[in-house]
């Protein structure tokens, strides 16, 4: 993994795609002003080349080049399956 690549971990949400999943990424932030901390959350699209990740699975994903219009991210690994 290269040092400059950014990588989030996050649990996927959908996976109906093919060779695509929808990942929810979730970080707290400190405001700046009232110094308390703020859930912010984004889903990225990310490559499955094997179709291997599925919904309610925790992943690790890692910046890559552009694969689409939407996909930079790749499938990383599969931190936990879902039960």
């Amino acid at each position: 993994m290269d040092a400059k690549k950014k990588s989030y971990t996050g649990q996927v949400v959908s996976d109906k795609m093919d060779k695509t999943v929808v990942v929810l990424v979730t970080t707290k932030q400190l405001h700046p002003l009232y110094k308390k901390y703020v859930t912010r959350t984004k889903k990225v699209k990310v490559h499955d080349e094997n179709n291997s990740a599925h919904t309610g699975d925790t992943v690790r994903v890692v910046e890559c080049r552009p694969i689409s219009k939407w996909k930079c991210w790749r499938l990383s690994t599969i931190v936990e399956r879902a039960k």
